[in-house]
């Protein structure tokens, strides 16, 4: 029996196969970041590079969904979509009835509860899509959440999605710090995505969530801020060359 033919059905070792097919499919979008800092969050995404004739301003990897809330994506960018029209309704929804914006975990446990009906019953195919949902809560602490196709969701102090998404993660966990400021932040989110982008600051998108609103840094400042990266890479190099002829003739 072809046990990957129904969303339904497991295999005799316990798989839902539709759902780990739309998690390759995560596994081959473009890489998503989020850093959660001492008084910020990081987004940080790689942009796939637009067509000569294409506006690029259509091409979002990033969405708003509330005043203090964003989103970002790998995988099916139309499911993307969706998923963010829904979210978008609920947050409205949550002021309408409670009077109080959302908090992050709120409309992440609403996301995760739509991909996992929708691995439950016929008709339908998972969502092809992890996201990273981050923000502030009404007392402002910042917050980052995960969700994946199975509906699955966890919360992060650093976490990358999509390509190379372990490449990155390995990244965070050697160089992140929890008492991480703004600019640390944005550093480290750029540091992360140029393990995986070769093209420098045009195919890098971030994004900055404060207290106080968010904010996207404009080419020039990525490319001021991957300066500043080369530079200490290059300051690293010379250090640890001046330190190998001083072992050796010890």
């Amino acid at each position: 029996m072809s046990y990957d033919r129904a969303l339904t059905i497991f295999s005799p070792d316990g798989h839902l196969f539709q759902v780990e097919y739309a998690q390759e499919a995560v596994r081959k979008g473009t890489c998503a970041v989020g850093i959660c800092g001492k008084d910020s969050v990081i987004l940080g995404v790689e942009k796939k590079a637009a067509l000569k004739l294409q506006d690029s301003r259509t091409m979002r990897k990033i969405h708003r969904l509330d005043d203090h809330i964003f989103i970002a994506s790998a995988g099916l960018v139309a499911d993307a979509r969706v998923l963010v029209d829904m979210a978008r309704v609920e947050c409205q929804n949550h002021r309408l009835t409670v009077e109080d914006p959302p908090s992050v975990e709120f409309i992440t446990h609403y996301i995760a509860s739509i991909q996992q009906r929708y691995t439950q019953s016929g008709g339908r195919r998972p969502f092809g899509i992890s996201t990273l949902i981050v923000g502030f809560d009404p007392d402002n602490t910042p917050k980052l959440f995960q969700t994946d196709p199975a509906g699955i969701y966890y919360q992060w102090k650093a976490n990358a999605i999509g390509r190379n998404s372990q490449t990155v993660h390995e990244f965070l966990e050697k160089h992140y710090t929890a008492e991480m400021s703004e600019d640390d932040g944005v550093k480290l989110a750029v540091k992360s995505l140029l393990e995986v982008v070769q093209t420098g600051a045009k195919n890098i998108e971030i994004l900055v969530i404060t207290r106080d609103g968010s904010r996207t840094p404009g080419v020039e400042e990525i490319e001021q801020v991957i300066r500043t990266i080369e530079v200490e890479k290059a300051e690293e190099a010379e250090r640890k060359s001046r330190r190998r002829p001083g072992a050796a003739s010890s």
